[in-house]
Formats: structure tokens, sequence, C-alpha cells
């Protein structure tokens, strides 16, 4: 075995330097070397071994691939009764002498930790020189080899004592890094030694014991080999990985466990110091193979005959072929013999099997032999006789009935000849006796369709439809029942015992034990023993995952049907208490789903006192999203079964605490599950209209006080979606207490309710055929109902009355008062408005609601010029009502009169000299839909060819709103070709207000031909002598510029918007009124802000943007002293960026306003932009991105 050189010299190098001396040393008998240590150790220490030789006398003159374990411990050997005791100082000269060094290593680092460190291996391995490569060729044999002969060193490596740091740096603050460094380059050293060190003791160890122990086995051959250590870790190597590959991974985990002292994914781990062997499969299937002998290969050339290539080959091998070919036959003959039995056992265990299923298929049979008894279904839950059957039975997925009178059973089998029970058992069967009389739930005095009431459940997760969820949701209560349980489930639970040592495992098998435990609960006698069990149940799993919860929660469902309300308050309520504080959220939620899905089955007062408490403490306290969540859930459910009428306020105030809560996922459960249950008791207490929605709306009116700019958007949100969510509980109610409902009946030529008649609604309980109970029946209510509305009126419909005649006109008013320049409150009372028109119907909308927007906004032709009309113009009445009533209906005469009301707001707000503000609410909420843009531009073509020039100028303002995400091929069609119409009219005010539009063409258009078209338009502004003195013009385009210059093409910015720039600031030096010149520095600066952070091409940047930037300069150095600052960075920053570019050739474009000179220009910067009193808008569209 060759010697390991701790300096990382390649294994091809020192085998090349050593093969001659190889050559000589394997030849050599063991006498011509010293005595090695016994066999059966070969790791003894020297002083146990064999009489010593002198400790001079070897007569090695090189390492050698054996000279380990055979001369080590001759040069060591320290043991005789008649000699001194040797120096520690003369063995360390022994070994550096014969060149073991790694066993001069081991010495000197054993000195070392006993304390006695020896200064000739302290020097020789601090010495570097030792180590360095001395030549390319072995020594010859009668060479007297140094001490750093034969073992090479690579010269970049150096040890920590001859390191000088401070030749690594410059400044000497790099030492502690250079040091660092290096003391990962000597660690990683470090492990490759120790790896290599490995290889060598493997080697030897397997070397040396293999040779003795074979030499024992062959003397005695009744003796079984031992296995060794190494042996072992490269099997235990094997085995994991053909269990992970055939999918044993549960076995893998076990094993791995078994064996934790090794790492299963590291081969070097085991210490082989050879390549990882083939794989358990391929070992198996290879055993007893004899490898066949190398042949003699040579090389040969073309048109060699046959014979003598094949010669040597075939008289070589022609011995070996009969004894070759009778092992492969034994082989076949041993692997069929395996196969068959590996067949018998199978046939023994399908025979096996199929007396086990016959036996269950008898004992199933004698089982349904017995009397079956009486089931409960859904559809019999109103019947008027509940009480026919003594035996009632409930399944799995039964609720508990609507009416007080229904009682349910605990599910079983009456068994005859109970009475020869031994007296062990006379508890326990009274206990069962006890569970098989009528189990009483006590059942609200609620009015809630079935339907309403099953879609209510369904947010209760539980699961059956597996075959654990199905033992979980029927519980055995009789002996028999338990038996068959037992045997369903034990054979699931066994395998999983002895392999439960992970999480997941442990997971698996306490789920596998839901069913047992919840079986044992239910029947034991002793009411401890049952506490105890339950509180295994909900402490079984650490943190329990969706599935686990599902079943836990069906477990506990059918555990509360079988033994009743009193049970589960005693005993299963305690165990949600003791986890209402867990510090795993998951426990958490399995308490908030529990209340909930337990709701139906406890006392009516237990719900709505301590239930109802602890959710509302969750609700307050619980910081997990998920658990609130849960708790909104299950106080939806328990408003479903609540009868209380003592705790409407609690219920309200509970609404508004979960509207409130930061969570989107509670809000939508606020408005999925809770609102819907809690309106349809408000409905029953009669307060839906006459207290909840009232309240709202009062909620809503204190905000509006508080000024235009100080509404509470987030409050307004809130409320307003919580009266969005009792729409459709308010059109059942209208429905239900009409005239016409007496007359309602469901015959089979019903029609079929139409898809859009109604929004979609959030979840299941905002579905008004939920609510009324059947889409049949709702279907015939809604032909009632309209024929009621247009043909005999609402004469004594005090709930219809009520929404026409006190909700209709207190929201238009609250609509009056709200800020019109809120995008977010305009869109939030639109999507009211339309929500509410559609639920209620066309119908409703033309008779009820129109005609009171209409009234107050007043577009009679005779008081377009009265001052009175034009108040209530300017609100957000005309948006809301535009968007929100006008566009619930698309037919043709309801766009129709869309497109004439804006056609008139347009007109009465122009000529009156009026705020826009309303109009373009209307315009941006409508044109957020493509499918109005083309009403749109009906509208705007309108004022394009009105006679007025103030309707001209407010049509070409409306442009710029409508063309943002309108398409290229109608901007190119219509919306262009309007521009260029109004530009060619004689107001200067008119083609003034073309500008902005103009600007969003070029901003949103990539077709070419459009942008040269529109090119052309400005460039006409710009350069045509009669707009010279248009100081407005000048304006409009600047503050145009500033707005699309950083979303347009680069080339339109750097061709036509730059330098334009540049001539208008160069002429506004010389601008002789000085009230203009500081209105058009100022839309300058804040134009040059914006482009600042665009890229501009160095041409561009000397030639036109430094250039605009000086002038700009000069008008503020005397005008605006704040201004002149900020553009001195500016400029100074632009003119370095330009040099950079010169010297380094970097890039093409350049971002200035990302950053400034040094810390002090960057903060009087932004000091100076705080000052500021200019408008920032500018600034702001600097970091939209290009649409």
């Amino acid at each position: 075995m060759a010697s390991v050189n701790p300096f990382n010299l390649s294994d091809s190098e020192e085998e090349a330097e050593r093969r001659p001396n190889e050559s000589v040393d394997t030849q050599r008998s063991p006498s011509q070397g010293a005595p090695g240590p016994p066999p059966g150790n070969p790791f003894s220490s020297p002083a146990e071994a064999e009489p010593p030789t002198p400790l001079l006398s070897s007569n090695r003159t090189s390492p050698n691939g054996e000279g380990i374990s055979v001369s080590a411990p001759a040069t060591s050997a320290m043991a005789g009764s008649t000699e001194a005791r040797v120096s520690v100082d003369l063995i360390a000269a022994q070994l550096l002498r014969d060149q073991f060094i790694l066993t001069a290593l081991e010495f000197h680092t054993e000195l070392l930790e006993a304390g006695r460190e020896l200064p000739r291996l302290r020097d020789y391995f601090s010495n570097p020189g030792n180590f360095e490569r001395q030549g390319g060729t072995p020594p010859a044999k009668d060479q007297v080899l140094g001490p750093g002969g034969p073992l090479n060193r690579a010269g970049s490596i150096s040890t920590l004592d001859s390191l000088d740091f401070a030749r690594y740096s410059d400044d000497g603050n790099r030492e502690s890094d250079e040091r660092v460094a290096v003391l990962e380059f000597e660690l990683r050293k470090a492990k490759e030694t120790i790896q290599a060190l490995r290889a060598n003791l493997t080697q030897a160890a397997e070397s040396d014991v293999l040779s003795q122990e074979r030499k024992n086995l062959k003397s005695c051959p009744e003796i079984q080999e031992p296995i060794r250590q190494l042996e072992k870790r490269a099997l235990n190597f094997l085995v994991n990985e053909y269990l992970l590959k055939n999918g044993y991974k549960l076995s893998s985990i076990t094993f791995s466990d078994e064996n934790d002292d090794q790492d299963f994914e590291l081969w070097d781990d085991v210490g082989l110091n050879i390549p990882k062997p083939p794989g358990l499969l391929h070992l198996y299937r290879n055993c007893g193979n004899v490898p066949p002998s190398q042949r003699n290969m040579v090389d040969v050339s073309v048109a060699v005959d046959a014979s003598e290539l094949l010669g040597n080959c075939v008289a070589s091998e022609s011995s070996k072929k009969p004894g070759l070919s009778q092992q492969q036959q034994t082989e076949v003959v041993q692997e069929l013999e395996y196969q068959l039995g590996l067949l018998s056992s199978e046939k023994q265990s399908l025979a096996d099997q199929i007396k086990k299923l016959q036996s269950e298929i008898q004992t199933l049979k004698r089982t349904v032999s017995s009397p079956p008894p009486a089931t409960l279904d859904l559809s019999s839950q109103n019947s008027s006789h509940p009480s026919s059957s003594s035996n009632i039975i409930t399944s799995s997925t039964d609720s508990p009935s609507v009416d007080n009178s229904q009682t349910l059973e605990g599910r079983g089998v009456s068994e005859a000849g109970n009475g020869g029970d031994p007296p062990s058992k006379q508890k326990a069967s009274q206990l069962q006796s006890c569970n098989k009389t009528h189990v009483h739930f006590d059942q609200p005095n609620r009015k809630l369709s079935p339907a309403f009431q099953q879609a209510l459940l369904s947010f209760c997760r539980m699961c059956s439809d597996s075959r654990l969820g199905a033992e979980v949701s029927r519980i055995a209560d009789s002996e028999e029942s338990v038996m068959l349980m037992l045997g369903r489930c034990l054979p699931h639970i066994v395998p999983n015992v002895l392999l439960a040592k992970r999480e997941r495992m442990v997971a698996h098998l306490c789920q596998e034990l839901i069913p047992l435990i919840l079986c044992t609960a239910c029947l034991h006698p002793e009411p401890k023993e049952r506490d105890q069990l339950l509180h295994i149940l909900f402490n079984l799993i650490k943190r329990p995952d969706d599935e686990q919860r599902q079943m836990i929660l069906t477990g506990c469902v059918a555990f509360a049907r079988h033994v009743g309300p009193t049970r589960v308050e005693a005993e299963l309520l305690p165990q949600c208490w003791e986890q209402i504080n867990h510090k795993y959220p998951e426990r958490r939620l399995l308490v908030a789903e529990s209340c909930g899905a337990l709701a139906p089955y406890l006392p009516k007062e237990i719900r709505s006192s301590l239930v109802l408490s602890m959710l509302q403490q969750m609700l307050a306290e619980d910081k997990a999203d998920m658990v609130r969540e849960a708790v909104v859930k299950s106080l939806g459910i328990i408003m479903g079964y609540i009868d209380d009428a003592d705790k409407y306020p609690q219920g309200f105030e509970l609404m508004l605490l979960s509207l409130g809560d930061p969570s989107e996922r509670v809000v939508n459960a606020v408005h999925q599950v809770f609102i819907p249950a809690f309106s349809a008791w408000s409905t029953e207490l009669g307060n839906l209209h006459v207290a909840l929605i009232p309240s709202l709306l009062t909620r809503i009116e204190k905000l509006l006080p508080q000024g235009e700019h100080g509404l509470d958007e987030h409050k307004l949100h809130i409320f307003l979606s919580a009266l969005q969510s009792l729409i459709p509980p308010l059109f059942a109610l209208v429905l239900q207490n009409a005239p016409f409902t007496s007359r309602a009946a469901v015959h089979a030529d019903t029609p079929a309710i139409e898809v859009t008649r109604f929004p979609r609604p959030a979840s299941p309980l905002q579905d008004i055929a939920t609510i009324i109970g059947s889409r049949e029946v709702l279907s015939v209510l809604l032909q009632l109902y309209d024929h009621q509305l247009e043909l005999e009126g609402t004469t004594g419909w005090d709930s219809l009355l009520w929404v026409v005649n006190q909700l209709l006109p207190q929201l238009i008013e609250i609509v009056g008062r709200i800020n019109v320049t809120s995008s977010t409150c305009v869109h939030e009372f639109s999507r009211f408005f339309w929500r509410l028109c559609r639920t209620f119907g066309k119908i409703f909308t033309n008779t009820k609601v129109k005609p009171q927007f209409q009234e107050i906004l007043r577009l009679s032709e005779e008081n377009v010029d009265a001052s009175a009309g034009n108040g209530i113009l300017t609100k957000a009445t005309v948006p809301i009502y535009a968007t929100g009533v006008l566009t619930c209906y698309n037919q043709e005469e309801d766009r129709k009169l869309l497109v004439g009301f804006l056609e008139d707001v347009m007109t009465t707000l122009s000529l009156s000299h009026a705020p826009l503000d309303s109009l373009k609410a209307s315009f941006v909420e409508l044109g957020a839909n493509p499918a109005y843009h083309e009403l749109l531009l009906t509208v705007l073509w309108y004022g394009v060819v009105h006679t007025s020039a103030l309707v001209r100028c407010t049509a070409a303002r409306m442009f710029e709103l409508v063309l943002r995400g309108m398409s290229e091929a109608l901007i190119d069609r219509r919306a262009a070709p309007a521009l260029i119409t109004l530009c060619s009219g004689p107001e200067f005010s008119v083609r003034i207000s073309t500008i902005p539009a103009f600007g969003t063409i070029m901003e949103t258009v990539t077709q070419k031909e459009l942008q040269e078209r529109v090119k052309m338009q400005l460039a006409s502004f710009l350069e045509d002598p009669q707009y010279q003195d248009q100081h407005s013009l000048h304006i409009e385009i600047i503050r145009t510029f500033g707005r699309v210059g950083p979303n347009a093409e680069p080339r339109f910015r750097d061709e036509f918007v730059l330098p334009h720039l540049h001539k208008l600031a160069l002429a506004n030096n010389s601008h002789a009124v000085e009230s203009k010149r500081i209105d058009i520095a100022t839309q300058l600066f804040e134009a040059y802000s914006a482009l600042s952070c665009c890229f501009i091409s160095e041409e561009v940047m000397v030639n036109h943007f430094l250039p605009g930037l000086r002038c700009l300069h000069a008008d503020m150095e005397q005008l605006s002293p704040e201004h002149e600052v900020i553009l001195s960075s500016m400029i100074k920053e632009c003119e370095i960026k330009v040099e950079n570019r010169g010297m380094s050739d970097a890039q093409g474009s350049i971002s200035i306003a990302s950053s400034l000179v040094g810390e002090d220009a960057k903060t009087k910067f932004l000091s100076k932009m705080g000052q500021l009193t200019t408008s920032g808008a500018m600034l702001a569209n600097v970091f939209q991105r290009k649409k």
C-alpha cells in the first residue's frame, strides 16, 4: 500500500516515483523485514508486540507498499525486560530517517496533546523546505534520502508557521481576512489528509485481518467468518440504497434511525477508499459467478489471419468452458427453485386471505339477517308523526332536524339475549342501553330554509368520503360492532406501530387511532376515563393538518350525535376550552372549527353563551389569520342556530369587529358566512330593514361631515360592502312579505330563471334561491313580483315601500355629499347601486330608482342656464347615476338613455362654466370598461360638432381620459380624426384643449403612421408663427411634454420633445413679462425633472438637454433661488456623466436624477425639493412604468 502524502500530492506522481521500489519490496519474504504485530490485532500498540529488534537496524532505504503495517512496529518497539527504555527523541529521529512521515506526524500530535512537545518534530514540521519538490525522477537505489527526499509538496502551499501575513497586505487592514482565507485553506487540506489516512488505515486493516482470518478459516472450516465493521457499514449503505430505490421508504427511515452513526447520503462515510460497488440486486444476481480472467490484449494490424488473432485466446479459454457452462446451469436451477418457493408462499398467503374474507362475509350475512332498523331521512324531518319508529339511526351525513319535536337516536343494532352478561359487564351494558334510547337535541326556534341550513353547515369541514372518514363517522354501540370495527382498524394500525419513529408516521398512526378512541370514549362507563380519552383525542397530533383536523371534527360530530347534548357539553366543550390559548395555531384552529361543527348538537343556552364567548375572545385576541377566519365561519354557524333575541347587539358588534379585521381572508369569510347567517336571523327578528341596514347607513352618514378630504375611505368601504352583502336577504324579505306570497305555487311548467337575472353571489348563502328555499319557488315569486310592479302597484307592500321611500332617498342624499374627486368612493357607490338595481330587477329600476335620480338632477332644457340646477351636477350623484344605474342593463334604449344623459351633463356644465369633476369621474369609471369606449366616443363626437366653443373645449379635454386603454384601431378610426377636426376650428382655446389628448396618443400608441400625424400637429403648434405669442399654448405643451415624455418612445423624446424644450427655455430667457416668464420656467423645471430620469443619448445630452438646463438655470437664478440650487446639482451631475462617458465609453443612456454627487448634494437636493411650493404631479409621473 502506498504511503499517503498529507500535502495533496497526486497519486499518479507518487506511484510513478515509487514503482521501482515496490517491485523489489513485494518479492521480499516476511523474514526480511522486522516482525509485525500479532495477527489478531493489527493495530496493537508496540508494547504488546513480539520481542523487538534493535531500533536502528532497519535495512529499508525507502517506504514501500507494505511499510506501515510491517515495519512501523519494529521501529517503535520499546518493550523488553532486559533493555533500557528508548527515548522519544530517538524514536522521532528513526521515524524521520526512515521517512515514516505520517507516523511521525501522528506521534508529534500525541506528544502535543500530552504536553510533551519534541523540538525535533516541531522544527521538522514547521519548516516548509522539508516538503518542497526535489525533482521528477525517483532516487537511485543507493542514494541516501534526505528528510525531504521522496515526499513531494506543491510549492504554493505554506504552513501556518511559515506564513508572513504582512507581505499580503498593503495597509495591514487585510491581515485578518488573509488569515481567515489561509485557515480555511489549511482546514480543507487537513480534511483531505484525514480522508487519506482513513483510506490507508482501512486498507491496512483489511489486508492484515483478511490474510490472518483466512488462514484460520482454512484450518477450521466450521468457524463462520465474523463481519467486520467496515463490511457492516458498506452492507448497510447498500441495503439502505436498495430500500429507497424499490419504494420501501418507511423501512429505509427505520433502518437509518437504527444506524444513526452512519451517513447514508455519502459513500465516503463508509470509510472505504474504493469506488462504490454495484447495487444489491446486481450482487445477488452475480453471486457465485466467477468473473472470467482478463485476456491478453495485443495490438494487431489489418489483414491479420483470423486463426492468428484468436489462437491464443481460444487456447487459453478452452479448458475453462465446460466448468463455466455447468456452473451456469446450476445457477439457473437455483434461480428457478427460488422463484418456485416465492410462488408457493404467495399462494399460501392468498389462500389465507380468501379464508379471512369468507369468514367476514358470513359475519356480515348474520348481521344483515337481523331485523333492519328504521332510518331517518332528511326529507322526513317535517313529518307529523316523529315518534312512529322506536329505533332511529342517523347516517354520517344527517344533520339534526329543524323541528323541535324531532329526536335523534344513536345508531345501533338491537341485540337479543343481553340478560346473560356477566356482572363485570353490567355497567357497560347500562351505558349501551342508555345510548340506545332517544337522544334529544335542543333545536332552535328558527325558520331557516333547509337549503340555507345545509349550505351553512357545508362550511364545517368534515371528511367521510374515505375509508377512515367512514370509520370515524359511525360509532359502534354494541359488542359485535366493536369487534367488527377492531377487525377493520387493527390491520391498518399494527404495521405502523413498528415504524412509528418519525413524526409523520406518528401522525398517520394517530389518525388510525381516532375511531378506536371515539368508540371507547363513547362506550366507556367511567366519566374520568372518558374525559382522559377525549383529552387524548384533542392532543393526539401536535400540529394537525387540514385532513387530520377534518377527521377529528368528523369524529366529534359522530360522538355528539351518539351521546346527546348533555355529554357534549360536559365532555367535549372542556377539551375545546383547554386548547383556546394553545401555542400552536393548528390546535387553536381545531378549537374554532369544533365550535362551529358542534353547534347543532349543543344545548341552546350553551350555544348563545359559552360558545359565543369563546369565539368572541378568539376573534379579538388570536393573531393567526387562519384561526380568525375559522372563528368567523363558526360564528356564522352559531348565528344560524341562535334564537336568543338579547344576543342581537352582540352579533352586530361581532360583525363590525370582523369587518374591520386587517386580514382579507377574514373579511371574505364575513361576507361569505357571517353576514348571510346574521341577516337571516335579523329577518326573522324583523330587524333587517328596521335596525340592521339603518344602523349601517347611520355610520356612513357620520363619516361624511368630517370634510371632503377627511373622509375615511377604509371605513366607508367596510360599511358599504356590508350593505352590499345585505342586498340579497333584503330582496328575499321583499318577496316573502309581498301581497302575492300566498298565491305562489310551483307548477310543472314554471320557467327557469335567466342566468344573468341576478349578480353572481359571493357564496352559496348569498344566493337568493338558497335563502328562499329552491329555484322553482323563486321563479314563481319573480313572475308574480314583476306582474305586481308593472300592473298592480305597491299598495300594502310595506317592505318594498320602505326600500322606495326610505332607503333610496337616504342613499341618494349620502351620494350627493361624498367627494366627487375620490375615485374610490365613486366606484364603491357605483357598484352598490349596480348590484341593487340588478337584484331588484329592470322594472323596479325604471319605475322606482331612475325617477328619483332624474328628479334631483333636473336635466330639462329650461334649467340649463339656471344656477339652481348646476349645484347637484357637480356632485358625485352624476357619475354614480351614470355608472351605477344607467349601466345595469345593456339594451339599446338603455344605451341611448346613457348617451343622452352624458351629452346633457357635458352641455350643461360647459355652458354654465361649472367644474367638470363629475363629468370626468363618469368618463373615468366608464372608460375602465372597454365595452363603453364606442359609447363614450359617440358622446364626445356630439361635443366635437357642437356649436358652442365651450362644449368643444370640454369634449377635447375628455378625450385625454378615454384614450388610455382604448384600442389603437378605435383611436385611429374615431378619436384622432375628431381631434384633428377640433384643431381645424377658429378658436385657439379649443386647439389648446386638444394638446393633452395628442400627448396621450403619443404615450400609448405604437402605430408609426398615427404617431407621425400627431407629431406633425404638435409641430404646427410649436412652429406656426400664429402661436408664437400664445402663452397658454406654451404652458400646455410643456406640461404635456413633462407628463408623456418619460413614457413615450425614446426616438420621439430625443428628436422632438427635448429639442423643443430647449427652444422654449432659450426663448423664455428673453421674455419681457416676468409673470409669464416665471410660469413657463416653473413648468420647464417640472418637465426637466421628469425627463431627467430617462435614458438620454450623449449627443442629445450635449446638444439639447444640458443647454436647456443652463437656460432654465439662468431664469431660476433671477426668479426662484430655491429651484436654482437643484438645477445646479442636476447640471453638475450631467456634466460628470458626459465626462465619464468620454473617458470610459460606458453605456449609451443615463439616469440623472437617480444619484447625486455625494451625500451633501443629495441632502441639499432633497431639502430643497421639500421646500418647493409648485405642483409635484410631474415628478409623480416620473416613476410610472411605460405601458
